[in-house]
């Protein structure tokens, strides 16, 4: 059975960039939520996401994070968590209320 994709964004609101100190969603560094079911019944979470620059030193540490946040969701089975750099990653994506901690206006 499929989670809503809101459920799993707020786990990853959980997952904060080390760096800027602003949630991983929040900065636009989501991309895209998949979901299906694996083949032993169980729902396989594949979730693409970029880093804000692709020589990251956070980037290995965002990605175990984000997994183990959506891993500790009820019914999901196995999460995936793809680095995609297409397209690349702009301050344009960040949420208002990102822009607000930065200080970007």
């Amino acid at each position: 059975m499929a989670i809503a994709e809101d459920t799993i964004r707020e786990a990853l609101k959980e997952v904060i960039d080390p760096e800027l100190f602003v949630n991983i969603v929040d900065l636009g560094l989501i991309y895209d939520i998949k979901q299906n079911d694996a083949e032993e019944g169980g729902n396989h979470v594949e979730v693409d996401m970029t880093m804000t620059s692709p020589a990251c030193p956070a980037g290995p540490q965002l990605v175990a994070q984000s997994k183990d946040a959506v891993s500790k969701l009820e019914g999901v089975d196995d999460v995936e968590i793809k680095l995609v750099m297409t397209p690349p990653w702009t301050p344009d994506r960040m949420t208002e209320d990102a822009r607000d901690q930065l200080g970007i206006f």
